[in-house]
C-alpha cells in the first residue's frame, strides 16, 4: 500500500504552486524592500566588509518576506546588503522564483552589476536560499559571474535537484503532470531531479575556479530532498549540516532560512571567514 500521506502532501505543495500561475495581479501584490536597512544604494561597503551582500530567495519567494531574518542580521554586523526580485510569471504577484531558471539568472546578473557600479565594489558575496542557491551557480557557471562573486552560500540549495520525498517519480503516473509543470511553473521542472538544466549545470564539476562556496543544510529538509544533495564537490567547497552544530535545531527547510539564527551566525562565518567563530546552539542568542 502506498504511503498515502507522504504522497498527496507533496503533490499538493507542487498543484498549489503551479495553481499560483493562474492567481489574478489584483489578490496581492509584493512589498517593495526597504529602504532603510537593506537595499540602501548609498551604503558603501566599508574596510571590514568590502564587499556587498546580495540575496537571492527561493522558490514563491520574494526579496523582502524571504530575508525579515537575515537581512537585519547582516547589515547589523556591518554589511551593505541587497535584495532583488527574479523569476516573476506575469499576473502572479508576490510570489517569484518560478521563472525558467535560465532567466533568472540573466535578472541576477543585471541586479549584481547594479549593487557593483552603486558600491563601487569590484566583488560581490552571494547568500541564496533553496533554488537560489543553486540559480546563483548557473549565474557564476554560465554568465560570467565568476568573475565578480568572492563567495557563495547556499541555505539549502537545491544543487542537484529534488525528489520531494520521492514524488517526482510518480510523474510519469499522472498524465500531463510533467507538462504541466513545466508549462505553468517552469523553475518548479528545472529543480526536479535529473532536469535537462541540472544536467547542464553539474556537468564537469560543481564549483567554478575563483569562488568559494559553502552549503548549510539541514536532516530535516522536506523540500530539497535528499538533503545530502545539496551537498557540493570540488575546491573550496565547505558544506555544513546545521545539526552538527547544534543537535537540537530542528529547522526545516523554510525555517533554516527564513530565521534560524545559528544558520546566521554561519552565515556570516562564510562571509567573512577570516573572523569566524564557533556556532552552537548559543549562536541563536547572538
Amino acid at each position: 500500500m502506498l504511503p498515502w500521506k507522504r504522497v498527496l502532501r507533496p503533490l499538493a505543495a507542487l498543484l498549489l504552486a503551479a495553481a499560483l500561475a493562474t492567481v489574478p495581479a489584483t489578490t496581492a501584490t509584493a512589498a517593495a524592500a526597504p529602504s532603510a536597512g537593506w537595499n540602501d544604494y548609498s551604503c558603501k561597503p566599508s574596510a571590514a566588509h568590502p564587499r556587498p551582500v546580495v540575496l537571492v530567495h527561493g522558490t514563491l519567494g520574494n526579496s523582502v518576506d524571504n530575508w525579515l531574518g537575515l537581512a537585519p542580521y547582516l547589515k547589523d554586523r556591518g554589511y551593505c546588503v541587497f535584495s532583488l526580485d527574479y523569476g516573476q510569471l506575469e499576473g502572479v504577484p508576490f510570489f517569484h522564483g518560478l521563472g525558467p531558471v535560465e532567466k533568472s539568472a540573466g535578472q541576477l546578473d543585471d541586479f549584481v552589476d547594479r549593487v557593483l557600479a552603486a558600491t563601487g565594489a569590484a566583488e560581490t558575496d552571494l547568500v541564496g536560499h533553496s533554488q537560489g542557491g543553486m540559480m546563483s551557480r548557473y549565474y557564476l557557471r554560465f554568465l560570467g559571474g565568476a568573475g565578480k562573486v568572492n563567495a557563495l552560500v547556499g541555505i539549502a540549495p537545491s544543487n542537484h535537484g529534488t525528489d520531494v520525498n520521492g514524488f517526482t517519480r510518480l510523474l510519469p503516473y499522472f498524465p500531463g503532470a510533467a507538462d504541466l509543470l513545466t508549462k505553468a511553473t517552469p523553475a518548479l521542472a528545472d529543480q526536479v531531479t535529473g532536469s535537462d538544466l541540472l544536467k547542464r549545470l553539474n556537468a564537469g564539476g560543481d564549483t567554478v575556479p575563483g569562488v568559494r562556496y559553502t552549503v548549510i543544510a539541514t536532516k530535516y529538509d522536506e523540500v530539497v530532498t535528499p538533503w545530502r544533495s545539496q551537498y557540493l564537490s570540488g575546491p573550496d567547497v565547505r558544506n555544513v549540516l546545521l545539526q552538527d552544530l547544534c543537535p537540537v535545531d530542528l529547522s526545516e527547510h523554510v525555517a533554516i532560512g527564513l530565521f534560524d539564527r545559528i544558520a546566521f551566525h554561519e552565515v556570516a562565518n562564510a562571509l567573512d571567514p577570516g573572523r569566524a567563530t564557533p556556532t552552537t546552539c548559543a549562536s541563536a542568542f547572538d
